[in-house]
């Protein structure tokens, strides 16, 4: 059995392959199948390319008629719109357009009256879905599937690498990670998750025999004014970041559903980790202060 690590750089970060297989061919062969599915779900859905669908939809914004989309556009406005319901509404696919009066590279707060005049453009209750037509009402609104896109694209290249007759491998994108099976030995992937503030350091260690594993957190993208750090992580009601937990893991057996509640866990703020308890899957969280709970670090981490 073959082992090779392959790395790429996609979804806006670094992103690896760890596979095993019968022979370098197949290894290649799967591998290059894999950064194939993940670049086609990056084009097919990022916001910064003007032929995506992404943004095909919000060009639409404000047309009565809506655009037609593709069945498996559909399943993702479908899933998008559960994570809203099962969230109480703060997982939001619409509040991308929040990011409009948030400049974190030169570490300036908004003003609060640029919030109030976005601030109408939030809230998937507004647009109207019914298969296969999608209608943003108001000019202006957009969808942003940067909160899922990346764990689904992870999912996708576990099936491409599945597809292509792999049965042991780990996909990594960008932090967030899908497991394809135990090693060769039956050994487990040892996966380290970063601590929010010591980001060189592991606060924890979980292993991976299958499913997957997906941490959120204000470390990601922040700036710090006056003592106070400010995320990226907006909270949809105010259009401000959150503010209550440095990070969250969670364990589930696809990255999709690790990566929402991871985000929702987030948004919650306090109230996350009673919410992650009641969800049933298992997870870590690491408040402001380094206090670190939950029970993922003593899982069976066996999700799959």
């Amino acid at each position: 059995m073959r082992f090779q690590h392959f790395s790429f750089h996609a979804m806006g970060g670094p992103c690896s392959l760890q596979l095993f297989a019968p022979d370098d061919a197949q290894l290649r062969r799967a591998a290059a199948a894999a950064q194939a599915e993940v670049l086609r779900i990056e084009a097919k859905y990022s916001r910064y390319r003007e032929d995506s669908v992404v943004s095909r939809i919000n060009a639409s914004a404000g047309n009565a008629q809506g655009t037609e989309v593709d069945p498996e556009t559909a399943a993702l406005l479908d899933y998008a719109a559960a994570a809203h319901e099962q969230s109480d509404g703060l997982f939001d696919a619409t509040s991308g357009v929040l990011r409009r009066a948030w400049d974190f590279k030169a570490r300036r707060l908004p003003q609060q009256s640029q919030l109030d005049a976005l601030l109408p453009l939030v809230g998937w209750d507004k647009l109207r879905w019914e298969r296969p037509r999608l209608v943003l009402p108001l000019p202006g609104m957009e969808l942003d599937f940067g909160g899922f896109g990346k764990e689904y694209a992870a999912d996708r290249a576990a099936a491409a690498l599945a597809a292509s007759g792999v049965h042991h491998a780990l996909v990594e994108l960008g932090g967030d990670i899908r497991v394809l099976g135990p090693q060769p030995d039956g050994a487990p992937w040892r996966v380290g998750i970063r601590h929010p503030r010591a980001p060189d350091l592991p606060v924890a260690g979980v292993e991976l025999r299958g499913g997957a594993i997906a941490s959120s957190g204000d470390y990601e993208r922040y700036f710090e004014l006056a003592g106070r750090r400010y995320s990226h992580i907006l909270d949809p009601r105010s259009g401000w970041p959150i503010q209550g937990l440095a990070s969250v893991s969670v364990l589930a057996e696809q990255c999709l559903v690790a990566g929402t509640a991871t985000t929702i866990a987030m948004l919650k703020g306090e109230q996350g980790r009673a919410w992650l308890e009641e969800l049933g899957l298992p997870w870590m969280t690491v408040d402001a202060g380094g206090m670190v709970e939950g029970s993922i670090a003593i899982a069976a981490a066996d999700p799959a």
